[in-house]
């Protein structure tokens, strides 16, 4: 069975740092396009950051520039996004997604992904 499992979620100051992690299970991550995305309480969904298969391409939102860096360990088929310099408008439940497809190579978000986990919570407060 294909599964994508976030961790890492939880309380953070601002200015402080959190790692994501998604892991893989029944497929190899390296061959896959990985998007994480979030949502906060009554907002849409929105695209965070982004990295292409086989550690190709990266892309990231404008309002995380700078702050957030997505990498891979092929070998623990895992991808980490690590979140710094964390501000409260970054609360929000945190997803990754999964496509193999060549349309999302170029790490454009999009809500069409074929596998999402189930999501992590973020909350930055003091």
């Amino acid at each position: 069975q294909l599964q994508l499992v976030e961790s890492g979620g939880g309380l953070v100051q601002p200015g402080g740092s959190l790692r994501l992690s998604c892991a893989a299970s029944g497929f190899t991550l390296e061959s896959y396009t990985i998007g994480w995305f979030r949502q906060a309480p009554g907002k849409e969904r929105e695209g965070v950051s982004c990295i292409g298969m086989s550690g190709g391409r990266t892309n990231y939102a404008d309002s995380v520039k700078d702050r957030f860096t997505i990498s891979r360990d092929n070998a623990k088929n895992t991808v980490y996004p690590q979140m710094n310099s964390q501000k409260p408008e970054d609360t929000a439940v945190y997803y990754c997604a999964a496509d193999p497809s060549p349309l999302f190579s170029l790490c454009v978000f999009r809500p069409d992904m074929r596998y999402w986990g189930q999501g992590t919570q973020v909350t930055v407060s003091s």
